[in-house]
Parts: C-alpha cells; structure tokens; sequence
C-alpha cells in the first residue's frame, strides 16, 4: 500500500454514496457455490462501509471488498472462524482465512504502521484457530490518537475473486461479534 502511495500514481478521492449491496465483477460465476457465510463486527462502534474509509488504498477497494468499525473500546475480535495466518510485525494488522478458503484482513487504525510505538497488543498467534467473537487484539486508542491517527478497524477480503457479492445488512452502531452482513461464495 505505502509502496502505491509513494510511487505518484493518482488516487482519485472517493466519493461518499448510499451503501447497497455489492455484486462484484465477476462475469465468470464458474466455482461460486451460492453458500452465505455471515459477517461480524470487530469491535463496539460505528459500522460504516469500506467507500467511507479514509484511506484511499481501501476506500476504493484495492485490497478487496470489506466494511470497517469505528471503534467505541479497545477490544478487537475475530469477524470469522479461521486460522490466523499472519500478524503483522507492526502489530496494526491480522490475517484469517476460513475453511472456505477466504482471506481475511483485520486491519486495526489507519496509517498505524508507521507509530512510534505498536498500536495495538495481538493475543493470538500465528496458526491459532478462532471463532467469530474470539479476542484478537487490544488497541491502544489514546496512543493512535495522540499520533494523529484514525482508530477506524478496516475489515477486507483480500481475495474478493473467490467472494460472489458482499452485503452490509447493518450499518450504524453494533456490539462487537454482532452479525452485520454476509458474503456469498
């Protein structure tokens, strides 16, 4: 992403709009099996969509479809059951992937990776399985804001290919491990 940033290439600034579902471009539905698997917020907070992140990188989905959390506490949990297959040295990101084979990025503040110090504290490890709800990190959200940075935890599918559609059933205020959407793969 900071590689993308840096290289001059032009990001248009998004542009706010009315969250429907998303049907993904993909004319090829060979391999898509029509099977829902539900999503759940990462943390208490605010969801909104991924379009009104404020970061360019995600807001136009250049890592994949996803949705985020404007967090209200410290407590980050697991959107699905998976495998966590990669923490970020930096500590503000975490990868799972589903038996399902989808990839998921847990991605926690924007622009934490360049902190000072590690913006959160990860209590899982790499190749540990959880389930929807499991604690997988705490952030330190006094910290990413008095380095000026946005708390807002960005949830993508990294391999949206193998994703049919994403669809945000609820947007607003939710509990952590609350179901808000669903994908169909």
């Amino acid at each position: 992403m900071e590689d993308l940033l840096q290289s001059g290439a032009d990001i248009p600034v998004p542009k706010q709009a009315v969250v429907q579902p998303t049907v993904l471009d993909n004319t090829d539905t060979k391999g898509f099996s029509g099977t829902k698997k539900n999503l759940f917020s990462v943390a208490d907070g605010e969801v909104v969509s991924i379009e009104q992140v404020n970061d360019p990188v995600f807001s136009q989905k250049m890592m994949g479809e996803g949705f985020a959390v404007k967090p209200t506490n410290e407590t980050v949990v697991a959107p699905v059951d998976g495998e966590i297959v990669s923490i970020f040295p930096t500590k503000h990101a975490i990868g799972i992937k589903t038996t399902d084979g989808i990839e998921v990025l847990v991605h926690m503040g924007i622009e934490t990776v360049s902190m000072t110090k590690p913006a959160s504290r990860v209590v899982v490890n790499d190749g540990q399985k959880v389930k929807i709800g499991d604690t997988l990190a705490i952030m330190d959200i006094e910290a990413i804001q008095s380095e000026g940075k946005d708390t807002t935890i960005i949830v993508v599918i990294t391999n949206s290919e193998r994703v049919e559609s994403l669809t945000l059933e609820k947007l607003g205020q939710v509990t952590k491990a609350e179901k808000i959407g669903h994908i169909e793969i």
